[in-house]
C-alpha cells in the first residue's frame, strides 16, 4: 500500500528540472542537480561531482557521473529512492538517509 502511495505521488509532479538543497555546513549556499528532458543532468555547485546523465526506473532516480579528485576521475551512479514528489519539492532517500530538495530556477 505504501508503495502504491509512493508512486502515486511521483507521478503527479514532474521531476525535470533543477533541484537544490543548503551545502552541508554552509546554509548559505545551494548544491543539487537539473534533469533534462532528454536524460542529460548536469551538477549545480559541484566542481568535484559532475553529473551527466540520469533515468527514472519506477520509485528510483538513477544519477550518472564523474567524482573528479585527486588527480583521478572515476565513473559512478547513484541510486535515490524517489519518497515523494511536488512540483515543489523533491524528497529522496540516499544510502539510507532522507534527503529534501526544493525546485530551484537555476539551471
Amino acid at each position: 500500500m505504501i508503495s502504491i502511495v509512493i508512486l502515486t505521488a511521483c507521478n503527479k509532479a514532474n521531476i525535470e528540472g533543477s533541484w537544490v538543497e543548503p551545502v552541508p555546513g554552509m546554509p548559505e549556499m545551494q548544491q543539487g542537480f537539473t534533469l533534462e528532458k532528454n536524460g542529460k543532468a548536469t551538477s549545480i555547485n559541484m566542481a568535484t561531482l559532475q553529473y551527466q546523465s540520469w533515468k527514472q526506473e519506477g520509485n528510483l532516480l538513477i544519477l550518472s557521473g564523474q567524482s573528479i579528485g585527486n588527480h583521478q576521475t572515476i565513473s559512478f551512479s547513484d541510486t535515490l529512492i524517489l519518497e515523494k514528489i511536488t512540483p515543489e519539492s523533491l524528497i529522496v532517500i540516499q544510502n539510507e538517509v532522507g534527503r529534501k530538495y526544493l525546485r530551484s530556477e537555476k539551471q
